[in-house]
């Protein structure tokens, strides 16, 4: 009878534990499905949230579109879009961006999907690198990049073939170009003023098409000895850099009507200049050059009298006075060297 009881008891103790551990099993098991549930509704619903956010993204960008003279135009100014949406490859139909002023750090890889853009305008922002993907827009024909941090350009710009007019102004630490851009067959305008440049880049001086070029405000010491390669520019800024002499084949350069060199090292001006018929403007104002000269008053005007800007004081009046003074004194030195020769066939 005890054996029985006994038995019983360990039998009632038994089905006890085996209940509570099927309810722990199933508690553990509601506990996991319940976290998976979780999971997925968080992952559901963080998609959400990332779609709406797109859509609201692109709902914003679709308000700055704008549609001028035929032209498509994203048009952005004083708001804050470090970064560019992924959405906005959803209007790569837009020919023209107009960012400024917005703290843009970066151009955007999917910029490659944008091929109808003609111009990428994104002056005074905080773009510090171009993309290699900027060579796959093979109808752009103006980058404007002035006022960012670029410190490198991609040789795959060169790629851009449609390429007409280029500006890296005042991006300061900038000091070289990849010798491919000058494939660029229709570049005529580039600006590179305020940079680190210390000579002006050989695939500069290549550009077959390139009219106008300004390079002030950088660290050029000297200018190409072949400079007169580029047969089509106009007109060529060089103010405030370190030039301390310019090369004879600058009167070479035939279609060169404006040329700015103020603020350099300058201590002569080459004698043939003078014959640069073609020279419209030329300022040579605050270098330390050697002779002084002082253009003449002029006390009566008449119609045939030359532009204002042949009467400025350091412009091309000025520069063919100093090259008739500098040879005047030239000559007048040689003959005092003349005169003081000994007679070789004088007598003892």
């Amino acid at each position: 009878m005890v054996g029985v009881v006994a038995g019983g008891a360990v039998s009632s103790i038994k089905a006890l534990w085996e209940t509570r551990i099927r309810r722990i099993q199933e508690e553990q098991k509601e506990e996991e499905e319940q976290r998976k549930r979780m999971a997925r509704g968080g992952a559901t619903g963080r998609l959400s949230v990332g779609v709406w956010e797109d859509r609201a993204a692109l709902a914003r960008l679709k308000q700055k579109l704008q549609t001028e003279d035929g032209r498509l135009i994203l048009r952005i100014e004083q708001e804050e879009w470090k970064s560019l949406p992924g959405c906005l490859v959803q209007l790569s139909q837009v020919q023209e961006w107009q960012i400024h002023r917005t703290g843009l750090q970066r151009i955007p890889h999917f910029i490659s999907s944008f091929q109808n853009l003609l111009v990428l305008d994104l002056s005074r922002n905080g773009v510090s690198e171009i993309p290699k993907q900027i060579g796959k827009l093979t109808r752009l024909r103006e980058l404007l990049l002035s006022y960012n941090r670029v410190q490198f350009v991609p040789e795959e710009l060169s790629c851009c073939e449609s390429l007409e007019r280029l500006e890296l102004a005042m991006n300061r630490d900038l000091n070289q170009l990849p010798d491919q851009l000058r494939n660029l067959q229709k570049l005529q305008h580039l600006d590179l003023s305020m940079n680190d440049f210390t000579c002006v880049p050989d695939c500069v001086v290549g550009l077959p098409a390139l009219e106008w070029l300004d390079m002030g405000g950088n660290r050029l010491q000297h200018l190409p000895e072949d400079i007169h390669r580029m047969e089509k520019l106009h007109t060529l800024w060089l103010q405030r850099n370190q030039l301390e002499k310019l090369p004879d084949n600058i009167s070479r350069m035939a279609s060169l009507d404006t040329l700015v060199l103020s603020s350099n090292r300058l201590r002569d001006i080459p004698p043939l200049m003078e014959d640069m018929s073609n020279l419209r403007f030329v300022n040579f104002r605050d270098n330390p050059l050697t002779l002084d000269v002082t253009l003449p008053c002029r006390n009566t005007k008449t119609e045939d009298d030359e532009d204002e800007d042949d009467r400025e004081m350091f412009g091309r009046e000025f520069m063919q006075m100093y090259i008739q003074e500098a040879r005047k004194r030239a000559y007048a030195v040689l003959n005092v060297h003349c005169v003081n020769q000994p007679n070789d066939n004088s007598s003892d």
